[in-house]
């Protein structure tokens, strides 16, 4: 049965008896009717109705398929309560993605939001990968870099993150302070394995400082700043990121072209739902108390 179209059709002619009501009731012509319902009896191999003067009634096959089709229009009508009443509802899962060094920032803010809505499930995915919001991959994207452009995305600006070279005093102990960007580039650095990376900091990485330099190579933030903190080279830090250790050294201040601007993205199929509007919110409120964008 690949054509449920055909079987709705059959379905409100014997509901209503007529082909004029049934194609009244679908908002089609009552010529699409009789052609659905002679192109399912010729499928099926049997007659689903007796014609008579006074419309249509179902022969016993016919009556067989129409309780499976009264079954399943009831069972579309209740999933589509349900889902309504979903996009309503302050429960199930809330997805929500950033990059992994924005954790310390987000957790707490994700937690509160729980503890406020107990029935809400927090799933927090971390990492470079973009989820794809129009698959349904996450309800809200904290992004930093160039404006997201993807088509039916809700963008939203909030600020940008300052971002610095850093290194531990042990490191600069051993390997000195370099005097200016000439010095600079000689030094070992702690960089992403991965070359192809949108951010900026990272772009001027790559012009500047030959790959052979990049002695230290990460998978992601997290591990860059750990391995920046414990002397393995000079690597970019978020501002934020550095003010939670004691021995770091900063080696070039925040520079304007470094910085990634941050955006709040959602799609458009699920901005305005209740869930995602409360979060973002919640969200918005909790950013203006930070001090570090």
């Amino acid at each position: 049965m690949d054509n449920w179209d055909e079987v709705r059709t059959a379905y409100q002619v014997a509901r209503k008896g007529t082909v004029s009501g049934a194609a009244e009731v679908l908002g089609v012509h009552h010529a699409t009717v009789i052609r659905h319902i002679d192109a399912l009896e010729g499928k099926l191999g049997v007659k689903l109705f007796q014609r008579h003067a006074r419309g249509y009634t179902p022969t016993e096959a016919g009556e067989d398929l129409l309780r499976v089709a009264k079954a399943t229009d009831d069972q579309f009508g209740q999933l589509e309560g349900r889902i309504k009443g979903r996009g309503e509802e302050m429960r199930g899962e809330l997805v929500v993605t950033s990059l992994e060094n924005m954790t310390p920032l987000m957790a707490p803010i994700l937690a509160d939001f729980q503890e406020e809505h107990p029935d809400i499930i927090i799933r927090y995915l971390t990492g470079t990968r973009l989820f794809r919001l129009e698959y349904g991959e996450a309800h809200v994207a904290l992004r930093a870099g160039p404006q997201p452009e993807e088509l039916d995305n809700v963008v939203q600006g909030i600020g940008s993150l300052p971002v610095g070279l850093y290194a531990s005093k042990a490191y600069v102990e051993r390997f000195g302070m370099p005097k200016d960007e000439e010095e600079l580039i000689k030094h070992r650095f702690v960089g992403p394995d991965e070359v192809r990376l949108r951010a900026p900091f990272l772009k001027w990485l790559n012009d500047h400082v030959p790959r052979e330099q990049v002695v230290f190579r990460t998978m992601d933030a997290l591990a860059t700043e750990r391995a920046v903190a414990a002397g393995a080279g000079i690597g970019f830090l978020s501002v934020w990121s550095a003010s939670n250790y004691d021995d770091l050294v900063e080696i070039m201040e925040p520079r304007a072209d470094w910085s990634g601007p941050l955006w709040l993205v959602t799609h458009v199929d699920l901005h305005r739902t209740t869930k995602v509007q409360t979060f973002l919110t919640f969200l918005k409120a909790r950013i203006k108390n930070w001090d570090c964008i």
